[in-house]
């Protein structure tokens, strides 16, 4: 599988590890409360579709990426740098 890296160009997922759901950018305000903080780290969505994960470039430029990735096929449709997701809010 190769996965699009924004700056560097198609790399092989095996540079990667995958770390999870790209929710995990939207960590809650330590005001929202202990249910909040524990729904964050214990529940996740298990899509068999379009889903948006986190991968960390661990074998190159250690960036983090928001892929995008059909879950069924494992296509790729796209990666973005985690950095610019979160500061654009759109994880």
């Amino acid at each position: 599988m190769l996965i699009p890296h924004p700056l560097l160009g198609l790399r092989d997922a095996q540079e990667f590890t995958y770390l999870g759901d790209a929710a995990l950018l939207n960590r809650p305000d330590p005001a929202a409360g202990e249910a909040a903080f524990a729904d964050y780290v214990y529940l996740r969505d298990n899509p068999a579709s379009v889903h948006r994960e986190l991968w960390f470039h661990e074998q190159g430029d250690r960036s983090w990426l928001v892929v995008t990735r059909n879950t069924l096929t494992h296509e790729i449709l796209g990666a973005e740098l985690a950095r610019d997701v979160k500061l654009g809010g759109t994880a």
